[in-house]
């Protein structure tokens, strides 16, 4: 759209509906009420499994994981034989290895994990001749090289033409302060605010993905709805971007604004270790979905987690159809229809995100949601239980808060995210969006 205002794509990390609605309703965050109150407002859905590397994939390609291939926070890499580990924990980074975690999550995940056929935001934008910017982000792939600043990387990663993540590349010297020095008490997220107001200050894009990660951080630790310094501290760092546009009235002149989280969070206070059920299988877990991966009959592996009061429900392939295991009772499933006990699978939107879980080539034989208040160990023995937890297709893990103000569409779910960006801005979104759209 010729003359389109430039967008700026807000996603606080882990941010669930009632936390937003609540702090909104107390007017306890005055950058986010103004967003409020000149724009639309409405709970949206996450993809499956919500975890965050699977979301933020959603978010920039506009695709559920059958497309963008990214299967969860671990798993099992067949074609080389190994784990893959994006962060699950430190315990759990130490014991997939550390060197390989760093190279899998800061380059990897772009350079060969995101599907091919995956069309990110930024590549589909700066090939219509916009800039695009991104600020931490974990999916960022782009068409523009960038040296790392540390020495300890060593070789370039290619992003959208402006890139910030984490002080380790910079497209620009902006003197924002080191991302990493204190995550407890928000330096990412100061990080982010810093480069953002640098940008903003010097109207540096048409797109920008502003990413404040520390409310999830926060989050796991004091539950899904506890974490009031932390959205503050986010609140603040979407002040800074208004007050870098020089007030309300400028910002809102300039810029169309999305904001969103990539997925909710719930309450887990017990926790049980899928690895025991499955001891000859290779089981990737976290938070609060889980993989096996194992050549063995998958409707034998599934009966085996019967009666386990962890798990939620299970599901598998079986030739052309899927099937979703709850309590020994199944329903079977493909896009065009279903066989069975549909209130198996009455999660929002569950039919599509399981169907699209289940084929991404890289997830598991089996993938296991989780029951209501449980976690699954990572692969160091550690959770979240006491705190807040995500991956399940339930509702308080799948329902995330979508605000708009200055577009003509408002999302109904993170996928629909890209494509509504690429509309503001009159540019085609991919075959796989169009498709998707006919259904």
């Amino acid at each position: 759209m010729a003359g389109a205002k430039a967008l700026i794509l807000i996603v606080i990390d882990g941010l669930t509906p009632s936390m937003l609605e609540d702090t909104l309703e107390r007017r306890t965050a005055p950058a986010l009420a103004l967003l409020s109150e000149h724009g639309r407002y409405r709970r949206a859905i996450s993809t499956f499994p919500s975890l965050t590397p699977v979301c933020l994939s959603a978010l920039a390609t506009g695709a559920h994981p059958d497309v963008h291939e990214i299967p969860h926070l671990v798993w099992y890499h067949r074609g080389e034989r190994r784990l893959v580990e994006y962060g699950s924990s430190f315990g759990a980074v130490r014991a997939a290895g550390t060197k390989q975690s760093l190279i899998d999550t800061v380059y990897e995940l772009n350079a060969s994990h995101l599907g091919r056929n995956a069309v990110t935001v930024y590549e589909a934008l700066e090939d219509a001749g916009l800039t695009a910017a991104a600020v931490n982000i974990t999916c960022y792939r782009g068409r523009t090289e960038h040296r790392p600043t540390v020495r300890f990387l060593t070789r370039p990663a290619r992003g959208p033409s402006r890139f910030f993540f984490y002080n380790l590349f910079e497209s620009d010297v902006t003197g924002a302060p080191l991302s990493v020095r204190n995550r407890p008490r928000g330096t990412i997220d100061a990080y982010a605010a810093a480069v953002g107001r640098w940008l903003v200050t010097r109207d540096g894009f048409d797109f920008l993905v502003f990413y404040l990660s520390d409310y999830d951080y926060a989050s796991h630790a004091q539950g899904p709805d506890a974490a009031h310094a932390a959205l503050a501290r986010c609140d603040d760092a979407v002040g800074g971007l208004i007050e870098a546009a020089g007030g309300a009235d400028q910002f809102l002149e300039r810029y169309a604004v999305i904001l969103c989280a990539d997925h909710g969070q719930t309450q887990v206070d017990e926790v049980v270790r899928l690895q025991d059920t499955f001891p000859e299988a290779i089981v990737t877990a976290s938070n609060r979905a889980g993989m096996v991966y194992s050549e063995a009959d998958a409707d034998e592996l599934a009966e085996r987690l019967d009666g386990n009061p962890g798990v939620d429900v299970v599901l598998y392939r079986e030739g052309e159809e899927a099937v979703a295991r709850r309590g020994g009772e199944e329903l079977r499933f493909t896009p065009d229809g279903t066989s069975g006990d549909a209130a198996i699978l009455d999660h929002p939107q569950g039919l599509e995100r399981a169907w699209a879980a289940l084929a991404n080539p890289n997830a598991g034989e089996l993938i296991v949601s989780a029951a209501a208040g449980w976690e699954f160990a990572d692969l160091a023995g550690r959770h979240h239980a006491g705190g807040g937890s995500h991956g399940s297709l339930l509702a308080g893990d799948a329902e995330v808060p979508m605000l708009t103000v200055g577009l003509e569409t408002l999302p109904g779910s993170i996928v629909e995210v890209m494509p509504a960006v690429l509309e503001h801005f009159g540019v085609a979104p991919p075959a796989y969006v169009r498709a998707s759209a006919r259904v």
